[in-house]
C-alpha cells in the first residue's frame, strides 16, 4: 500500500513541465514550418522525434524529482518513530 504523502499529482507534473512543453510545441512548429515544400516528412520527422525524446526524458526526470521531493518532505528528522518531536 502506497503512502499518500509520497504521491505526486498530475497537476504538479503539468506545472513543472509547462516550460518544456512549450519548447516542444515551438520546436515542432518550427521544424514543420522550415521544412521544404514537398519534403515536410523527411525534413521534420527526425527533428520532431528528437524533440519528443528530449521532452520524454525531461518529463520522467521531473516526475522522479518530484517523487523524491515528496519523500524528503514526508521524512522529518526532528521526529522519532512515534511521531513525537525530539528535543535537540
Amino acid at each position: 500500500m502506497q503512502n499518500k504523502d509520497l504521491q505526486i499529482s498530475e497537476e504538479q507534473l503539468k506545472e513543472a513541465m509547462q516550460s518544456a512543453y512549450n519548447e516542444f510545441i515551438t520546436g515542432t512548429v518550427n521544424a514543420l514550418n522550415t521544412a521544404r515544400d514537398g519534403k515536410i516528412i523527411p525534413d521534420s520527422e527526425l527533428p520532431v522525434r528528437d524533440l519528443a525524446a528530449e521532452f520524454r526524458k525531461k518529463a520522467y526526470e521531473k516526475a522522479v524529482e518530484l517523487k523524491v521531493q515528496a519523500a524528503d518532505a514526508a521524512f522529518s528528522p526532528s521526529k522519532d518513530n512515534s511521531g513525537e518531536e525530539v528535543e535537540e
